[in-house]
Order: structure tokens, then C-alpha cells, then sequence
């Protein structure tokens, strides 16, 4: 196996970097290839928890090859904030890579974000106000500001001072932030680029030598498909292209260098921000599930919505990556709600009805989830290492899944710990000996 792309397959927060991290110990290189600290990935290992916003989580492992693609959007700050904070943790940080081509979050990204959040009132996205879609827009304008300009003071300036002018009006209510001036900023991200030089490089040749040597790259999305900007639930979605096919361009590989997609599911549905949720639980039900669930935002903390598992939008999603194999997190979760819901497919206003997930955004905000029910079981299932060993029930609402999706399901979570994980089909020649 050359490249194995992990990407969300709901709304984000499904899990990948739990995923990522059991899958790094024997891949030769990790890369993050899309997105900006707006998503963020919990890992718990020896009773330690971790939370990564631009790492990787692969970086656990000493000197093992991490790298921030050329599509991923940094926030310097942020990143060497993170960069400290693991090295105070004596985490081993000789193995970080940071793509000279990825583009930079500017204060004025953020400053923007946050008041076109503001400005839309009642219809917000519910954006994590980070500067993730101003800095996207700055790229597709070619006004981005590029990590390899941390590294030249004189085009840093010229290129803060270009990206600032056509932006006076909409930045005029912050004319007095001394963040917005220019010299500051200059000398600010110059010292930032002085702390990040050591890691920035040329990232797709490290990518191609792997895959050359017949090694094994793990390319790792952020957020989930439903929130693609092309093919999520437009414009309650992220600033960048969420998709498996989009760690080709985000990383700098052919796509035939990408050998399997990953699509990593929970057992039932969350979802952070406003935007169409059909099968939102919005009861007492709905709360029991974001407790036992801990279904908090790493990067924002805000509460996440909860529902039954979306077997319409996960097989739309299925479709629009490829997934060759699906990852269920937190079936744990489940246990003691007795009977289960499963969303199979969507009523519509006037009796329509929808077998696939609909395109036009009137209809998808109107829809409801039609749920079939399963029985579900009563049995602690933190310690299963084998399917086998589940519940019928539990298994046969795995099946079910995975039956309807026409996708092998090749791990199941049970619980929060990395070894808590049913490793199955394609997953067991990745398997670590002492997984």
C-alpha cells in the first residue's frame, strides 16, 4: 500500500485523528493536507490527552515524518504555540514538515472573519472565526501570503502591504487595532517565520520518496464531506475542499498514489454550527448522547448538535470519496438506548420522498430523516477486540451499515483510549503487533 487517505465522513468530528494516530505507527509519513485550526483532533494515550489543531497526530511517534501540506491554511501563532506546548511535553518534534507553499492566517483574516460572521446575524455559517475562509479567499485572489515569505522580510512586507489595500474599507472599523499595522505585522511574522524555519520545506518530493520506496503515507483530512465546499451543505461548510480527491492537490501527489479511502463515521451523527441536520435529535435523548459522547468542539468547546446515523448522507458521501473502507467511532455510545434509529431516507414537504441525498438547498433544509428501527443492546463493549464478540445486536447494526453503504467496515471503536479499537478485514495488515 502506497497512500491511505483518512477523511471524515459526516460533519467532522468523527474521530480521524484517533484513526490517523493507531495508523501512524506504520506509515513511513503522515500529512495533513487541507484546513486550518478550525478543526482539531483529541488523542488519549497512557492516560495522557492530546489536542492537535495543524500537527498531525502522527507526531506522538518520535522522529516519525509529519507534514502540513501546501492546502492547509496556518495560523503561526497558533502553530508555534503548538509546537511549545508538545515540546514541553517532551514529544519528539525532529519529524515536522511545514509545506513552503501553505498559506498564512493574517490577523486581518480573523478580524474579517469575525465581523462578516457578525454582519449576517441570524443567517451566521457559525464559522470558528479563525481566518480559515478570509485566508482561503486571499489565496484564490492571489493575494495569500505564503509560509516561504516568513523567510524574505522585504517581499513579507510588500506582500502584507498588497493584501491590506484592497481591504481598507471593510477593515476601517478596526483602523486603531495595532495588529493592523503594518510594520508590526512585518516584524511580528518575521520572528514567527524564524521560529518555524527549521520545519518549512519542500513537502510533495518527501511524499514521492515514500511512495517511491513502496513505503506507506497517510494522508489526514480535516472537518468531514458534508462540510466540502464543493459538495457539503453549501454555505453552511468550511473555506476548503474536504474530499479524499483533495489530498492530491492539497499534499502534491498523483492520484495514483492513493491506493484506499478511509471514510470515518461515529455509530450515530453530530454536527457543530448552524446548517440542514435531518435526523438532529434536539430532546432529552439528544443531550444524553452529546454526554456520553463527550461531544464538545477540541477547538471551540461549543456544544455539538446530535442525531441518528445519516445512512443517505453517509452513502452520498461514500460516492463522492470512494471509500474502500468505513471506520466506525463511539459505537460505545449507544449502548443502553434501546431501540436505535437509522436514517434510510428523507421525507420532504407534500409526502416527497428522497433516496438520495438532495442538491437543491431549499430541500435539504426541509427534509426529515425517515428512521427504521433496530434493537439495541445492554452489554459494556469497552472491552471487545473482535466483532465477533459484540452483541448480535450490536453486530447486526454494524451490518446494516455497512450492508446499505455496499463499504467493509474495517475498524469499530468502542471507547475513547487508542487501544480500545476493533481492528477488522483490510485494517489487520496495518495492525500494530501490540494493537
Amino acid at each position: 500500500m502506497a497512500g491511505l487517505v483518512i477523511v471524515g465522513a459526516q460533519w467532522g468530528d468523527e474521530g480521524k485523528g484517533k484513526v490517523v494516530d493507531l495508523l501512524a505507527e506504520q506509515a513511513d509519513l503522515v500529512i495533513r493536507f487541507q484546513g486550518g485550526n478550525n478543526a482539531g483532533h483529541t488523542i488519549v494515550r497512557d492516560g495522557e490527552t492530546f489536542k492537535f489543531h495543524l500537527i498531525p497526530s502522527g507526531i506522538l511517534y518520535p522522529g516519525k515524518l509529519c507534514a502540513i501540506g501546501n492546502g492547509v491554511v496556518v495560523d503561526p501563532k497558533v502553530l508555534t504555540e503548538e509546537i511549545a506546548e508538545l515540546s514541553r511535553r517532551r514529544i519528539d518534534m525532529s519529524g515536522l514538515r511545514i509545506s513552503a507553499n501553505a498559506h498564512l492566517i493574517m490577523p486581518y483574516h480573523k478580524l474579517l472573519d469575525h465581523a462578516g460572521e457578525s454582519q449576517l446575524g441570524k443567517l451566521q455559517i457559525g464559522t470558528t472565526r479563525r481566518g480559515i475562509g478570509p485566508c482561503y479567499a486571499d489565496k484564490a485572489a492571489r493575494l495569500g501570503i505564503r509560509m516561504q515569505d516568513l523567510l524574505d522580510e522585504k517581499i513579507l512586507r510588500k506582500k502584507i502591504y498588497t493584501a491590506l489595500e484592497p481591504k481598507r474599507l471593510m477593515l476601517r472599523p478596526f483602523a486603531k487595532d495595532p495588529e493592523l499595522d503594518l510594520h508590526t505585522m512585518s516584524e511580528e511574522y518575521r520572528i514567527l517565520g524564524h521560529r518555524l524555519e527549521p520545519y518549512i520545506a519542500d513537502t510533495p518530493p518527501i511524499a514521492w520518496r515514500v511512495i517511491d520506496q513502496g513505503g506507506l503515507v497517510v494522508f489526514e483530512g480535516a472537518q468531514g464531506a458534508l462540510l466540502d465546499i464543493d459538495h457539503g451543505t453549501y454555505p453552511f461548510v468550511t473555506s476548503s475542499n474536504t474530499v479524499a480527491g483533495a489530498a492530491c492537490a492539497g499534499a502534491g501527489v498523483g492520484p495514483r498514489s492513493i491506493d484506499d479511502v478511509w471514510g470515518i463515521a461515529k455509530a450515530y451523527a453530530t454536527r457543530v454550527g448552524a446548517g440542514p441536520f435531518p435526523t438532529e435529535l434536539d430532546e432529552a435523548l439528544g443531550e444524553r448522547l452529546r454526554e456520553a459522547g463527550g461531544e464538545f468542539g477540541t477547538t471551540t468547546g461549543r456544544p455539538r448538535r446530535t442525531g441518528w446515523i445519516d445512512l443517505v448522507a453517509l452513502r452520498y458521501a461514500t460516492r463522492i470519496n470512494g471509500f474502500t473502507g468505513l471506520v466506525v467511532t463511539k459505537l460505545d455510545v449507544l449502548t443502553g438506548i434501546d431501540p436505535l434509529y437509522v436514517g434510510v431516507r428523507y421525507l420532504g414537504p407534500e409526502g416527497a420522498t428522497f433516496d438520495e441525498f438532495p442538491y437543491h438547498q431549499s430541500i435539504v433544509h426541509k427534509v426529515q430523516g425517515d428512521l427504521i428501527e433496530l434493537p439495541g443492546w445492554h452489554e459494556d463493549i469497552s472491552g471487545v477486540r473482535s466483532m465477533d464478540e459484540l452483541p448480535a445486536n450490536a453486530q447486526s447494526y454494524l451490518e446494516f451499515i455497512s450492508d446499505y453503504l455496499d463499504v467493509p467496515i474495517v475498524m469499530v471503536g468502542v471507547g475513547p483510549a487508542r487501544d480500545e479499537m476493533i481492528w477488522t478485514g483490510a485494517a489487520e495488515r496495518l495492525r500494530p503487533a501490540a494493537a
